[in-house]
């Protein structure tokens, strides 16, 4: 069943329109502060279809996550009493709490690891602001940890190119079911 090629097709015509960059930028800054989709999802797919403009890419996609992570700072800052009630009732209360966690271990490191990670930047974000971390640490440890994984990121799409857009469109079916399959027993594993 051919479910994942024309959403491959669909995102690899997107990634090639004139206003991705726009869309880019702003994805990357609300998924630092408050959106649950990472940029990778865009960043990937707009590298991989212009190799040339990758890097011009990374460094989009790491200021304005930067900028969203010292808008999430400035949440945890002047407004987390107002956010702390739907927190609490998300999914990300236990993230929260270990970000605190960190904080009190690492300080600087938790940032940098937060952001290179798939762990939610988001909520080390907030954290940061919540704990009053000094901003200059946050922001170099933000800096160095989103711009290492979205050049990262860029970089592999870029060296593959061309020919990793072909192969990636041959088996993005077998690639997007077998990942289906490995979050279910992933699903099921945690359950038991």
């Amino acid at each position: 069943m051919k479910i994942f090629s024309p959403l491959y097709a669909r995102a690899m015509s997107w990634s090639r329109h004139r206003r991705a960059p726009w869309l880019l930028g702003g994805l990357s800054f609300a998924e630092s502060s408050f959106f649950p989709i990472p940029p990778d999802v865009m960043l990937a797919p707009m590298s991989l279809a212009n190799p040339r403009r990758a890097w011009w890419f990374a460094l989009l996609t790491t200021l304005a996550s930067v900028a969203g992570g010292l808008f999430g700072y400035l949440i945890g800052y002047y407004a987390f009493d107002a956010i702390e009630p739907w927190l609490r009732a998300s999914r990300y209360w236990g993230a929260y709490e270990q970000a605190v966690a960190w904080f009190e271990a690492w300080g600087f490191w938790a940032i940098f690891v937060a952001g290179f990670s798939p762990i939610p930047y988001k909520v080390f974000t907030i954290a940061a602001g919540v704990a009053s971390m000094a901003l200059a640490p946050f922001a170099l440890a933000s800096l160095i940890g989103r711009g290492a994984r979205f050049f990262l990121v860029a970089g592999l799409m870029a060296w593959g190119g061309a020919r990793m857009e072909a192969v990636l469109h041959r088996y993005v079916d077998r690639l997007g079911w077998a990942a289906v399959g490995a979050v279910l027993i992933g699903v099921l594993i945690y359950r038991a």
